[in-house]
């Protein structure tokens, strides 16, 4: 194939010994011909620097717990242990400007509150007695439960239960971090009290908000997050079923639900969105690709994603990463049960941008070829 760089309006200038001079003359004043990388930083479609990667649940879990003897929480901030992306760990990120990590919680432990610019989300994937406060509201999450923790909101988290008796906590921790350093827009603050006083009844979001069809008349939420602070697995996965008794659903990611704002539809907060998918008993979707980073957690069954061509085989806990305009495929490995995959990604940023863009494979009737395993 003939280089595509050499067509007109492409940079396609030929150094010479004169050219040369000349950029070192630039390079003393800080400067540089745009011609001598416009086409790399202009390249004709995304190239991510991130690749695609699977982290073990299973791997992984005993040395999140053995963090609970070696680091206490006040000393660490969050006894988490970070999942970074080969290409990216220098802006700590798991794939793109997404970054996240697994937290652990013994029982009896509540940690300090702080705030900070960038916004966070979790995701429970083991134990009971979990609980976050975020503006004074108490919120209890348990296992596949989802909640968020919008930026600069003030936010502590504990585990309620009792030592000896009840075990950890382990949830996933999604931020936006490396976008908002990337701007240039970090702050942080450690609350004037250490820990915050609770006001109203724990979980008093989710009883004004959590009605879905239903909102309180004459609210006057105008926050640009979602009031719903958290999403509880057994409703969520109660929706996926009934949709799948009446739609067929995405030819891409079966059936699929955006964890929205119950008051304009849209997403939980501005710079990340969330989903849940039900892969039918069987189920195999087709290629797509979209602009945007995404990062998956294996809610419940197992299956196989294919992404960028590389086959990810994941049981529950796993997680795995999309970078933007990578092409993923997925499928239910069970004939007998379903399976749900969680996600969140940066898409509200994209569309607030202008930049979203989405594509389906159409070659070999929708499905990638598998890169063959060394």
């Amino acid at each position: 194939m003939a280089n595509r760089d050499d067509m007109l309006g492409r940079a396609r200038v030929t150094d010479t010994a004169e050219l040369e001079a000349y950029y070192e003359k630039l390079a003393k004043l800080e400067a540089g011909a745009l011609w001598t990388i416009a086409n790399k930083i202009e390249p004709w479609y995304p190239q991510p620097q991130s690749k695609p990667v699977k982290w073990s649940f299973a791997e992984l879990r005993p040395l999140v717990l053995e963090a609970l003897n070696l680091v206490s929480g006040d000393d660490a901030g969050r006894r988490v242990v970070a999942l970074y992306n080969p290409e990216r760990r220098d802006i700590a990120a798991t794939v793109g400007l997404l970054y996240t990590g697994l937290q652990v919680m013994g029982p009896g432990e509540s940690m300090t509150a702080h705030r900070h610019q960038a916004a966070a989300l979790r995701f429970v994937l083991e134990g009971t007695g979990a609980w976050t406060i975020v503006d004074g509201q108490k919120l209890k999450v348990g296992p596949r439960d989802f909640a968020i923790t919008p930026n600069w909101t003030w936010h502590e988290h504990g585990n309620e239960g009792i030592e000896g008796v009840d075990g950890p906590v382990i949830w996933q921790d999604g931020l936006d971090i490396p976008l908002v350093n990337a701007l240039d827009a970090p702050f942080y603050e450690v609350h004037p009290d250490v820990y915050q006083k609770q006001v109203g009844v724990v979980n008093s979001s989710l009883l004004t908000y959590g009605a879905g069809q239903l909102r309180p008349f004459g609210d006057t939420w105008g926050k640009s997050h979602s009031p719903l602070l958290a999403y509880p697995w057994e409703p969520t996965y109660e929706a996926l079923l009934n949709a799948a008794k009446a739609t067929d659903g995405s030819p891409y990611d079966g059936i699929i639900m955006e964890y929205s704002n119950p008051l304009t539809g849209g997403s939980v907060m501005p710079t990340m969105s969330a989903h849940m998918q039900l892969l039918r008993a069987g189920e195999s979707t087709l290629a797509h690709r979209q602009v945007g980073s995404k990062i998956y957690t294996a809610a419940k069954g197992s299956g196989t994603s294919i992404v960028a061509g590389q086959r990810i085989d994941w049981s529950e806990g796993d997680i795995f990463c999309v970078p933007s305009w990578a092409w993923h495929e997925h499928a239910n490995a069970s004939r007998s049960d379903d399976a749900c995959l969680f996600s969140f990604n940066d898409f509200p940023v994209m569309r607030a941008l202008g930049f979203w863009r989405e594509e389906a494979y159409t070659d070999n009737n929708g499905h990638q070829p598998v890169a063959t395993r060394e």
